[in-house]
Parts: C-alpha cells; structure tokens; sequence
C-alpha cells in the first residue's frame, strides 16, 4: 500500500517538499516526491536520534530520487555508480562508501544501503572512521530500495547473502569481512584498514588512476 502525507505533516515538510520539486523539475512531479518523503518518514519514524529525522527524510528520499532518475535515464551523471551493501548499513558498507567517495572526490558515485538497516550506525566505527578524518555523525542506516540497486553500475556485498538482490547486467562483487557489529575499536580498525585496501583497488580500476 503506497504511504501518503497527511495534511499536517504536509504542511511541516513544506520546506522539503519545496526544495525537491525545485530539484527535480521537469524530472517528478510532487506528487511522486510527496511519495517519497512520505515512505522515507515511515522508514525514519522511530530513529534513535529524532533531532535529525528531517533531515534524514529528505536526505533519503533526495537520493532515491536521484537513483530513480538515473535508472531511468532522466540523469546521467557521467561517473560509475558504485551501491555498497552489508546486512545493517551500520558498520562495513558505511565505511566502504565514506572510503571511496573520500578518494574518489567525485569521480565515483557512492551510496550504501542494508538489508535489515539498524536504527543507528555502530558507535566504534564511528570512532575509527573519526580517527583517519572521516565524520560518520550525520549518516545514518538506509534500507536497501530498487532505485538504488537499478542505479549501480557495481554492487559490492557484504555479508548479505540472499537478501542482496540480481539484477541482469549488474557487476557484483563479494567482499567477505569480518562483522563490527559489537566489535570495540580495537577490532574494527583493521576490518577499516582492509576496507581502504580494497576500495582504492576498486578505485583505481573503476577509474584508472
């Protein structure tokens, strides 16, 4: 059953629904977009950290947009698509995706996304991400949505299985690493440390440099 917006909450996320139909006009009509914010709140309803639920509506619901128009071929970015996946989108898949977009500095696009998403991101790979630069606070966990797969050009899975999906025509890649899921900090630098090895390697052969 599709989720609307009712009207009170239509009207807090006004702002929201302003700024995509600006984005994406011509693209979706608001109708489409009011959809989408309306599934993203119904995602978001119960984080952990409700000071950031706007934000996270309309962050999640922009990038399905996004990854909507590209599958579609409304836009083309130009650049190899790359879909990070794990299970809860707390831990491998985010580091994997703040690792590539960090030295790919636009020449890739990145997006991350689990299967069962957690309500937040591990707090020790929070901190061994902070410990090399790199600022995990305002990301959040994002379940896994056809847009976003239809959209990749290659799907790297982590630990997954068959909740990872097939789509025809897709590379995928499975990266077997250990979970940090209840890991201390300790632990998880080197599943990171790994982690940057092989994105570099993806890196460099996605982009030749």
């Amino acid at each position: 059953m599709t989720v609307a917006l009712d009207p009170l909450t239509r009207s807090r996320l006004a702002p929201e629904i302003d700024a995509l139909a600006k984005e994406f006009d011509g693209t979706f009509g608001v109708e489409t977009i009011e959809r989408y914010l309306a599934e993203s709140l119904d995602h978001f309803g119960d984080a952990k950290v409700q000071a950031f639920l706007p934000i996270f509506v309309r962050r999640f619901a922009r990038d399905r947009l996004q990854a909507l128009a590209q599958s579609t071929g409304a836009i083309v970015t130009g650049v190899p698509e790359v879909l990070f996946v794990c299970v809860h989108n707390a831990g491998r898949s985010q580091m994997a995706a703040a690792l590539l977009a960090h030295h790919a500095q636009g020449r890739v696009n990145v997006r991350s996304a689990g299967s069962a998403p957690a309500r937040e991101i591990n707090a020790a790979v929070v901190a061994a991400m902070a410990e090399i630069g790199l600022d995990l606070t305002t990301e959040f966990p994002k379940p896994l949505t056809d847009e976003f797969a239809r959209a990749a050009d290659v799907l790297v899975t982590m630990g997954c299985g068959d909740a990872c999906p097939v789509y025809p025509g897709k590379r995928y890649l499975d990266w077997e690493l250990p979970d940090p899921a209840g890991q201390g900090v300790d632990d998880v630098r080197p599943i990171r440390d790994e982690i940057e090895q092989r994105v570099l390697a993806l890196l460099t052969e996605l982009t030749g440099t």
